[in-house]
């Protein structure tokens, strides 16, 4: 697996290589680095909290982990101010996935001095249906396909099988990579991959405590497999496997579990779903006999709470953890949101 660590002015490597066969050339190979042999803890940079949690969980005592997102504000369209720029510039590394915060995209193009770990090929992005507000029939027919093949759940339909026909043509070609899902960090296993990738890069940077960030690192798996565990008892026997949220977050654990997603708004929580797309979502829950639309904290739950009353659904909060939670952590969020799935999808 290709792991992209981006040292300025460095060629990304594998992680084989990272774990020891090459060193690249970072400030933090040498004898002055602050991990390494200073003593200071490692300064990293992580875009929003569920990377701030995995690389807090792994590099432990020995790195001073900050979020460039703050808690509580919504990530997607969130704009760095000059000093959080000037702060990044400070940092030793910077870990993150392109795509998901442009103004985060952009500062990192400005700044110099900090390396800089891409996730992307680490969690395998994908593209799913929602992002872009992208509906195009090949792409339908690929997904109904594969949920048949896999999980042959009777009974429920695609989270968009009629939108195609409603979307706009403008948006057929938009499978790129640009289009890319990037909410991996709510597949346990994704996180897993995330993690091991994070553990590369510290331990390249920090080759005097290693050993730590590998034992921290094999801790954290453990409660990420789980996590996973949990999920795939939990979700193995429900009456109904389609649900309905906020915006397309959910898709990688639909993937997971075999479930279906089907969304108000696109992969944007902030963007507008048209009448169009609205009555493709109406149609999915009066299908599917879906009795619950799920809304989130962070973003306007005014939409889902009209479908909701339109349907006779109810509604209910499954966290998409873009910021930390209010109580507990990442592993704790996960958990109530299985509950609160079990719970929509009347799982035995």
């Amino acid at each position: 697996m290709n792991v992209p660590f981006r040292p300025r002015r460095a060629l990304a490597v594998t992680a084989a290589a990272a774990l020891g066969i090459a060193c690249l050339p970072l400030a933090a190979c040498s004898s002055d680095a602050g991990g390494s042999d200073s003593g200071q803890a490692l300064s990293v940079a992580a875009s929003f909290y569920p990377i701030q949690y995995l690389a807090q969980a792994v590099g432990g005592e020995h790195v001073n982990v900050t979020s460039v997102t703050p808690t509580n504000v919504e990530p997607h369209d969130y704009e760095l101010a000059p000093k959080d720029v000037t702060a990044l510039s400070g940092t030793d590394l910077v870990v993150y996935v392109p795509g998901f915060q442009p103004s985060l995209d952009d500062a990192l193009s400005e700044v110099s001095g900090p390396d800089v770990l891409d996730l992307t090929d680490a969690v395998e992005l994908t593209h799913h249906d929602g992002v872009e507000h992208d509906h195009d029939d090949a792409r339908e027919d690929a997904h109904d396909d594969s949920h048949d093949d896999s999980h042959n759940h009777d009974g429920d339909v695609d989270a968009h099988g009629d939108h195609a026909d409603e979307a706009d043509a403008d948006h057929a070609e938009e499978h790129d990579a640009d289009a890319a899902d990037p909410h991996f960090w709510l597949d346990p296993v994704r996180m897993q991959s995330a993690a091991q990738a994070i553990e590369t890069a510290l331990s390249q940077a920090d080759p005097n405590h290693a050993d730590d960030y590998q034992a921290n690192l094999s801790s954290l798996t453990e409660t990420l497999a789980d996590l996973d565990a949990d999920y795939s008892t939990g979700l193995a026997q429900c009456e109904r496997t389609t649900f309905v949220t906020s915006h397309a977050a959910f898709g990688y654990l639909a993937d997971r579990y075999g479930l279906t997603q089907a969304s108000v708004s696109g992969v944007d929580p902030e963007s507008e779903p048209s009448p169009a797309e609205l009555a493709a979502v109406k149609k999915i829950v009066q299908e599917t006999g879906t009795t619950t639309i799920f809304t989130e904290d962070l973003v306007s739950s005014k939409t889902a709470e009209a479908l909701a009353a339109e349907t006779g659904a109810t509604t209910a909060v499954l966290n998409p953890l873009e910021s930390a939670p209010s109580s507990g952590d990442y592993a704790d969020a996960m958990s109530a949101n299985l509950q609160e799935l079990r719970t929509a999808l009347s799982c035995q």
